[in-house]
């Protein structure tokens, strides 16, 4: 493929990353081993002092997931990548790697459940504090900074509220004592956000989403430059083997040839029913940063190209009412995965966030009516006729 730098995302997607074996496939090959031969002890030698170029052993690097790891750095504007078993593999390295106990960690508190565990409950027990922070306030961040301070922590728009963090704020902040801002940007995907141009140090994904967005594996991916991966990622990633395996990351990879099309078409989607549910008599609100009256709207104009494929909204009837229009649903699933080609709805109190004390949950806006909608690629008018039907019965 051809090194040209203004080739266009939808190409890039397409083309980028793809090397071919002598046989000359089409589509990328699957490199299914665990390990490779060398031609000669001395050539086993060179390739494990770095002195020759090659791959060692999957766990450390394989020539598919190489691919995935090219294309997504072309996507995002990164320096280099390194694939992972799942969206918490990544996230658990993006942070563990470069912290150690006396650290502390300055953390949005609107997060995803696990990766609010990871913060809140595993970094302690290594000796890493952290504070959690409303992050809808720039000025949190800046209260809750210590000397000790090493890394930010936020995703944006977050899940399932729907909030959005100033992520070239958050990370001129960083930038002022040395730490490093790492951003979870599931929710935006690389399309319609990108960090590291606003700044940010480090981007996780969970690609189960998105980027597979076929309800086919799970993968993850940290992107960042050269120097951070070299420095703070590259050993721990070869000695805690949260690698992905080659057959996903092909996977993946016939995934991001499609990504465009899904994201422009569920963004299109959730941007439809986002106004038919904000009209709806039976919905107390509906939460969408690609809307005029959600709350950080100023921030998603300067920092998002799209509104994202998700909605959240909540019903005027609480808990019951939320389980009778997820039940009432035909098109749309009842599904905690987001970003697939199929429209999935959950609960986030009592699936994804049900760990969250109650008291949390109401300081995070999490309420017993509120639901999170992800869209699919479906006819946009045979969503909305399915959501009028399942509220009609409110």
């Amino acid at each position: 493929m051809t090194s040209n730098r203004h080739l266009r995302p939808a190409t890039q997607l397409v083309h980028g990353g793809t090397t071919r074996s002598q046989h000359g496939e089409t589509s990328e090959a699957i490199y299914l081993t665990q390990g490779f031969v060398y031609d000669s002890a001395e050539a086993a030698e060179a390739r494990f002092k770095g002195e020759e170029p090659g791959f060692i052993y999957s766990r450390y690097a394989n020539p598919t997931n190489d691919m995935f790891e090219k294309r997504m750095c072309l996507m995002e504007g990164a320096e280099d990548a390194r694939a992972t078993a799942s969206g918490m593999a990544a996230v658990s390295a993006a942070l563990l790697c470069q912290l150690k106990a006396g650290d502390h960690v300055v953390s949005a508190r609107a997060l995803f459940g696990s990766c609010r565990w990871v913060v809140e409950t595993l970094l302690p027990k290594y000796g890493i504090d952290s504070t959690l922070v409303d992050g809808r306030d720039l000025a949190n961040f800046e209260a809750a900074i210590r000397p000790n301070t090493k890394v930010f922590f936020l995703e944006s728009p977050t899940n399932p509220t729907l909030e959005v963090v100033d992520i070239a704020g958050v990370a001129k902040l960083a930038n002022q004592i040395g730490a490093k801002l790492v951003v979870d940007n599931v929710f935006a995907t690389p399309l319609l956000q990108k960090p590291l141009e606003l700044g940010a140090h480090v981007v996780a994904y969970s690609a189960t989403k998105h980027i597979d967005g076929q309800g086919r594996c799970l993968g993850g991916v940290i992107l960042s430059d050269k120097g951070w991966i070299d420095e703070h990622l590259h050993d721990f990633f070869r000695h805690t083997g949260p690698s992905l395996s080659p057959f996903n990351a092909w996977t993946l990879l016939k995934g991001l040839e499609t990504l465009p099309l899904r994201v422009r078409q569920q963004s299109e989607n959730a941007g439809r029913i986002a106004d038919f549910l904000a009209d709806h008599p039976a919905v107390a609100r509906v939460i969408y940063p690609g809307r005029a009256d959600h709350p950080q709207a100023d921030i998603c104009a300067r920092q998002m190209k799209g509104g994202s494929t998700l909605v959240a909204f909540e019903l005027k009837g609480g808990k019951s009412a939320a389980f009778s229009l997820q039940n009432a649903l035909e098109v749309v699933e009842i599904s905690n995965n987001l970003g697939d080609t199929k429209s999935l709805i959950t609960h986030p109190a009592t699936t994804t966030h049900k760990n969250l004390s109650d008291e949390v949950r109401d300081q995070l806006g999490i309420s017993p009516g509120m639901v999170r909608l992800s869209l699919g690629i479906e006819d946009g008018q045979d969503l909305i006729e399915d959501f009028d039907h399942a509220l009609s019965g409110l």
